[in-house]
């Protein structure tokens, strides 16, 4: 299944690594830059190292968010690209494609999320998401705010760049992409507004920086319930009109609309449920 929610976890704390992968993420990301201060970096890698050693064969894959290129602890971080359990690395601060290429090459099925997350990023967004090994899109919102100077910006002022990265992932034919984090990890009330704009503005899944948060995301990523259900009566109706035009709730089904209900049906069977209420 396409993994809805990912759930961050410090490097620098191996303690946590089993819980985050029992907490219910879809994808779980050791996180080797932001989460680890400098001094503590080598010895966060050493940690997962020796994890991921420890680790059976068959177990579930993570993703690892290793430090930006052109910083001391890259090249080491790449290291961890050797490792079978190491599905995938973020890649934070991307702004070049041949970097993110380069990475992906340094094993057969790496791969890479780039995590957009500056202007250079967002302009450069289109070739990141078409860069061979590229698998999906991130949006940094913290740091992208901080790097276009917005001040007192809520994240409704970001729509235009989140629209940037659902456009790109659309263009280069990969899944929408992965929404930024939530930072008040206690106010449920104010994810659920978060995932709905994500979900409003095309992005399938989010950041989690709390397992506590990874519930909530899930519900607001399914369909509605009352939206499940018209989408399966367009289908139906589609279906019995045998190719006939036909009419739904006082509408007339056509191409798009069809399709458009096909596909919150497959939505709703990717992730397992529905939403109550909700846009």
């Amino acid at each position: 299944m396409l993994p809805r929610s990912y759930l961050f976890v410090p490097g620098s704390r191996p303690d946590r690594y089993e819980r985050a992968l029992a907490s219910g993420a879809d994808a779980v990301i050791v996180d080797l830059e932001d989460a680890v201060a400098a001094a503590d970096k080598p010895s966060a890698r050493e940690a997962l190292q020796r994890w991921l050693a420890s680790r059976p064969d068959g177990a579930a894959p993570i993703t690892v968010r290793i430090n930006p290129p052109g910083t001391a602890w890259h090249d080491d971080d790449l290291s961890l690209a050797r490792h079978g359990a190491v599905a995938a690395l973020m890649v934070p601060k991307a702004e070049r494609a041949e970097v993110l290429t380069l990475i992906a090459s340094r094993r057969d099925g790496l791969g890479v999320i780039a995590l957009v997350e500056s202007a250079r990023g967002i302009a450069a967004c289109r070739a990141l998401a078409a860069a061979p090994g590229v698998m999906r899109l991130a949006f940094g919102s913290i740091d992208l705010a901080l790097d276009l100077g917005l001040r007192g910006a809520g994240e409704d002022d970001l729509a235009p760049h989140r629209a940037e990265l659902v456009l790109a992932s659309r263009l280069a034919g990969l899944a929408a992409p992965i929404d930024g984090v939530t930072a008040a990890f206690d106010d449920l009330g104010l994810l659920t507004t978060d995932v709905q704009r994500a979900r409003r503005l095309g992005f399938g899944a989010k950041l989690c920086i709390h397992p506590q948060q990874i519930a909530t995301v899930h519900q607001g990523l399914a369909p509605a319930a009352a939206e499940l259900a018209w989408a399966r009566r367009v289908v139906a109706a589609s279906a019995s009109a045998g190719g006939a035009a036909v009419a739904v709730d006082g509408a007339m089904v056509d191409t798009p609309v069809l399709l458009r209900a096909q596909a919150i049906v497959a939505e709703a069977q990717r992730a397992g449920g529905t939403r109550s209420t909700g846009p």
